[in-house]
């Protein structure tokens, strides 16, 4: 059985809630861009920009991987987005998950902040396709640990 743990350390008990989802199928690149966009936001604004994002309204600003990624008009501030519905919907389900979390833990819903979102590489499915006179080509799948820590704001 692995053991893992968080990458933040020095937590309140009483006014925080954690959530991580291991292993998921999803981009890391587009899991890091949302992690960073819903840093520091509410639980509630953080989990309505993510239904936009799935809806194809609000794109995401690629701040690091925009390589060839074209502009959007929506964005406020920054030039190349996308809108990676996979990953949200994803790390919509995580949101779901923590905030699930502080309400067993007695936290009051309405006053969540999203101190901490954090993508890390989880391990390759390796898998290969047959070509034609004996080949193979590589067609790998990426997975993904993401995690979400909530913090009641007084």
């Amino acid at each position: 059985m692995p053991k893992w743990g968080y990458s933040i350390i020095g937590l309140d008990p009483d006014r925080t809630a954690v959530a991580s989802g291991r292993e998921l199928r999803i981009s890391p690149k587009a899991a890091r861009e949302i992690c960073r966009t819903i840093r520091g936001m509410k639980l509630d604004q953080a989990r309505s920009l993510l239904l936009e994002v799935i809806e194809g309204r609000t794109p995401i600003p690629y701040k690091r991987h925009r390589k060839k990624i074209p502009h959007r008009r929506r964005l406020q501030g920054w030039d190349a987005g996308r809108f990676p519905e996979k990953a949200a919907s994803a790390i919509l389900g995580i949101l779901d998950s923590v905030e699930s979390n502080a309400e067993y833990k007695g936290l009051s819903i309405d006053d969540l902040r999203i101190v901490h979102a954090a993508t890390q590489r989880a391990r390759k499915i390796r898998k290969y396709i047959p070509r034609a006179f004996g080949r193979s080509s590589p067609y790998f799948d990426e997975l993904t640990h993401v995690e979400v820590v909530v913090e009641e704001i007084l």
